[in-house]
């Protein structure tokens, strides 16, 4: 097993570890052991040994989430060697992948054998356990998370024990451990479900708030995947449709696309945020060009190109998931909010959709779902934007992301979510010392 900091190969003791940061820079953790197993086996050798130690123990991914979910003064698991394809069956639909693998590299995999995902987010730097568990997702008229799309999976508990997990195996521990936020236990393997691989015709053009605002019921529902932006300061927007296609593809030019998803998406855009951070004065008038500068295009290709999309520029972020009825009054509320306020957002509002579905703890469970997003450039003083905007969202019956800013506790969560309670009783069952735990997991699903 390889290890840094010299734990030995036998999932053994090892000195202190050296920070862990996240990719936004704003969560530390400064575990006292860290290791990388390649396998199931290690893996449960690993945090055997770390609990007879008295350590908690948590596994990290890339570090996306903006919350200290995956943070531990205790063992923290790193990915990097637990990743690979472990199996594609195409009778059964399904690919078994290792839950450290990045979804870039699953999606390249799952091209060069003519499958794909059926949804998938907007980035994919993450790894496969990391996504599911803290409840990523795309947009989408019948699919949008990545919880969803798992059919298997393969759990290391606090014993060390390893529980291979289905509807039809250990079936409650599958409905809370898909989407677990890393308290039940730690993932070695996920199985997702696949089909042969499509095509996807995307959309993108600019309209104005009031008309997508009001076309929104008809859009996210002729469309099968719909998502909007809108540029705050301006009453500018920009929508992406996408939807199947029988071709043949057509992808963006080399220098058309290179143009739209890294310089003006990334390398302007980067140097636009920075002049709004020095100069927040600025902002506005930065916001009305740059809500300007993207034209409509229409393209074809496989999911994932069409699906995801460079993220460099980097930034903090706060989303909630609001029931769909209201999600639309929410956003002309924060609207509201904006103008009548001293705020400069240089970041647009992103806007996505997804159906119901039976997971405990996503934020889609059980109803329709909107999810409104909300940014601010890394360095920004965000904390008063983002209360602001959470009020409105809570106003709602708003679920934050599991995985980004926000201040919700459990006594809030467990009115928001009809079956925390179950969540919470598994995780009593499976992790009563709360070995796998840390302070974000006590602030959201209590102690």
């Amino acid at each position: 097993m390889a290890v840094r900091n010299a734990v030995d190969g036998s999932g053994g003791r090892g000195p202190a570890a050296g920070p862990w940061r996240n990719w936004a820079g704003n969560v530390t953790a400064r575990p006292v052991r860290t290791a990388a197993p390649a396998s199931t086996e290690e893996l449960a050798t690993t945090v055997r040994a770390a609990v007879e130690d008295g350590l908690t123990v948590k596994a990290a991914g890339t570090g996306h989430s903006f919350t200290p979910a995956a943070a531990t003064d205790g063992l923290l698991i790193r990915p990097e060697r637990l990743t690979g394809v472990r199996g594609i069956d195409r009778e059964a639909g399904t690919v078994t992948v290792a839950a450290g693998t990045p979804l870039r590299r699953l999606n390249e995999t799952l091209a060069a054998h003519g499958l794909s995902l059926t949804n998938m987010g907007d980035i994919m730097e993450q790894t496969v356990s990391g996504a599911v568990s803290t409840g990523t997702h795309g947009t989408g008229r019948d699919s949008a998370s990545l919880a969803a799309q798992v059919t298997a999976l393969k759990l290391v508990t606090a014993d060390g024990s390893v529980l291979t997990c289905s509807a039809e195996e250990h079936p409650e521990v599958f409905a809370g451990a898909r989407l677990g936020l890393g308290a039940l236990g730690v993932i070695s393997e996920l199985t997702f479900a696949v089909e042969p691989e499509f095509l996807l015709t995307a959309r993108e053009e600019p309209m104005r708030f009031a008309e997508v605002t009001d076309r929104f019921e008809e859009l996210a529902t002729e469309n099968e995947h719909f998502e909007f932006y809108w540029f705050p300061h301006t009453g500018n927007c920009s929508t992406k449709r996408n939807n199947r296609s029988q071709g043949p593809a057509a992808p963006p030019g080399r220098v058309s696309g290179w143009i739209e998803d890294e310089l003006l998406s990334n390398g302007v855009f980067q140097v636009a945020c920075a002049v709004g951070r020095a100069v927040p004065a600025a902002i506005p008038g930065i916001a009305k060009l740059s809500s300007r500068a993207l034209s409509a295009r229409t393209y074809t290709d496989i999911p994932y190109k069409v699906f995801t999309s460079p993220r460099r520029v980097r930034f903090v972020e706060m989303e909630y998931a609001l029931p769909r009825a209201t999600a639309i009054g929410a956003l002309r509320e924060l609207r509201a909010l904006v103008e009548r306020s001293d705020f400069r957002i240089s970041f647009p509002v992103e806007v996505r959709t997804a159906p119901a579905d039976g997971l405990p703890l996503s934020t889609a469970s059980g109803r329709d779902t909107v999810y409104i997003a909300v940014h601010l450039y890394r360095g920004t003083p965000h904390q008063a934007y983002f209360s602001a905007v959470e009020k409105v969202m809570t106003a709602h019956e708003g679920r934050p992301h599991w995985g980004k800013l926000h201040t919700r506790d459990a006594s809030y969560l467990a009115e928001a979510y009809p079956r925390f309670g179950e969540f919470t009783a598994l995780r009593d069952r499976l992790d009563p010392e709360r070995r796998f735990g840390n302070a974000y997991l006590r602030r959201v699903l209590g102690d």
